[in-house]
């Protein structure tokens, strides 16, 4: 089965898609947040024939939940109307990840670098929280 990760942030939206396995996440792609988002993130898994939906869930660093967190909870729930499994996961870190692992791989300056790292960004660490998610549904090694 494939499982769509959503990263959501109050612009962009970072989306990644896991292989057929559950073993790989990739980044997608990104959605401008706002209004019908989760029919365009339902949209979009299954447009990549994802089954299940995992929403990046923000939380501080003592475990405690803002406003943020509020809004991938109603994000989740609009997605789960849509017909799709929806399931939250934590976030913590994920963008901060993705950013370094950018910043090593290719240096870029100027404007236009800056946005592109800006969504470059925002699918990585998509893919961060999915690899995350798959990781802890394998069993543990013998």
């Amino acid at each position: 089965m494939r499982i769509l990760a959503v990263d959501p942030g109050a612009v962009r939206v970072g989306l990644a898609l896991s292989d057929e396995g559950e073993r790989l996440a990739t980044p997608l792609s990104t959605l401008q947040s706002g209004r019908g988002l989760g029919a365009r993130v339902a949209r979009a898994a299954r447009d990549a024939g994802a089954e299940l939906v995992v929403v990046g869930l923000p939380r501080r660093l003592d475990g405690s939940e803002g406003p943020e967190a509020a809004q991938a909870r109603e994000l989740a729930a609009a997605i789960s109307a849509e017909g799709l499994g929806a399931e939250l996961w934590d976030e913590r870190f994920t963008s901060v990840m993705a950013a370094a692992a950018l910043r090593e791989s290719r240096p870029r300056r100027g404007r236009k670098a800056a946005a592109a790292r800006r969504e470059d960004t925002d699918r990585v660490a998509a893919a961060v929280l999915l690899q995350s998610f798959l990781d802890s549904r394998r069993p543990p090694a013998p």
